[in-house]
């Protein structure tokens, strides 16, 4: 059994706190993304599930066994840094070779002159390289054995560090950003190796990245922290669609969610002139403050060629003052403001239909006329917690 568990970990550095009583639990065999802004403790603590760092209190249990005073090699854990860290006189298979090396042979075999004379070292080397060779071959990566790493991508060195925690064979797999040394494709290329290795080896994975692409693409469940506090743990969807607050709808999801100013009405929330039929939980005050959360693929542009009108039915309509458009190949983004609120910036995402291009009506527009998917409205009080809401099927809209 692999299971991590971390019971009230809380981690200072001087007068600053880092983590502020965090408890996790990751199952066996489970992928699971630390994601936060840079600075919020996600690699610290992930630091002190490796034994580089010791928490100031609570406990860390990897299969059941507390292992918070055990030293980093007694962890059974392997890691893999944003840096590859390969040794550049070595080649690839004698850089993979090191762990076993340092683990199996005693200290007089373990120089690279020694290994072949040593009674030690020769019963060790066959194994090794058996090991070796099967690791390098489930990465793709056995024709590079003999390679040193300046004669290597930037995808194959990354590859390398993966093969050298992996022969290991450890209970926990911990990886803090190891994509961020790669350009766009190949960050897509060894996102999706690393998820194929996930499922191969059933091996138990913590992620550390900033890049919420990563951690939702790639995740069983997804932790969110934020200046050191773990906000929300879930499965990926759940983070995007049901956040338990303003501040975790704001990271997820790509681009950021819209933030409108709301406030509570007779008839539900009201957006300027356009009442959205939401009823609250609580019973706030009429007028009182309220965000309304709107993703960009929630809105949907109505009575313009070249755009798909996805969706059906009837929601509540707004004017969009349109600022600028992005065209990313196949959807476009349209940055702009509702009419009644022209200093918080609206971004909606549309598909093009086969008619874009055919017409200007979308470039000469200065307004478009909009419609809300109000199954994905999001509502939040003035502090940012989440208010539970439910739609009516009454639109009114002025």
């Amino acid at each position: 059994m692999a299971q991590l568990e971390l019971r009230h970990i809380k981690k200072s550095f001087g007068e600053t706190a880092v983590l502020h009583d965090i408890s996790l639990d990751v199952a066996d065999g489970e992928f699971l993304s630390l994601v936060g802004q840079s600075g919020c403790g996600k690699s610290t603590l992930l630091r002190i599930i490796a034994g580089l760092e010791t928490p100031d209190s609570g406990d860390i249990l990897i299969g059941g066994q507390s292992v918070t005073d055990s030293a980093p090699k007694d962890r059974n854990i392997a890691m893999v840094f944003q840096d590859y860290a390969l040794y550049p006189h070595m080649s690839v298979g004698e850089n993979m070779s090191m762990p076993l090396v340092m683990a199996r042979l005693p200290l007089y075999a373990r120089l690279p002159g020694m290994r072949s004379i040593t009674p030690a070292g020769r019963k060790a080397r066959p194994e090794i390289r058996a090991e070796i060779e099967k690791v390098a071959k489930q990465l793709r990566i056995d024709h590079l054995l003999d390679r040193r790493p300046a004669q290597l991508s930037g995808g194959q060195r990354q590859r390398v560090a993966l093969g050298r925690a992996l022969v290991r064979n450890p209970q926990v797999f911990l990886m803090d950003e190891p994509l961020s040394n790669l350009d766009a494709k190949l960050r897509v290329q060894v996102r999706t190796e690393i998820t194929e290795l996930h499922a191969s080896s059933g091996l138990t994975f913590v992620y550390v990245t900033h890049d919420q692409v990563e951690a939702m693409t790639m995740s069983d469940r997804v932790a969110l922290l934020q200046a050191g506090h773990l906000l929300q743990v879930g499965a990926p969807n759940v983070l995007y669609a049901d956040p338990a607050n303003l501040d975790v709808a704001r990271f997820i999801g790509s681009p950021e969610i819209n933030i409108a100013a709301g406030e509570r009405g007779p008839g539900g929330v009201r957006l300027g002139k356009t009442t959205l039929p939401a009823v609250l939980d609580g019973h706030g005050p009429v007028r009182a403050p309220v965000h309304v959360g709107i993703r960009p693929e929630a809105i949907r542009v109505l009575d313009t060629p070249g755009l798909l009108a996805l969706g059906q039915g009837q929601g509540p309509t707004l004017t969009l003052v349109k600022r600028m458009i992005e065209d990313l190949g196949p959807e476009i983004l349209i940055h702009g403001h509702f009419a009644h609120a022209p200093d918080a910036l609206i971004r909606v995402r549309a598909q093009k239909s086969d008619l874009y291009g055919q017409s200007d009506a979308l470039a000469q527009a200065t307004s478009l006329k909009v419609m809300l998917n109000t199954a994905q409205l999001l509502f939040f009080d003035a502090d940012g917690a989440r208010l539970s809401a439910k739609m009516s099927d009454v639109v009114e809209t002025v």
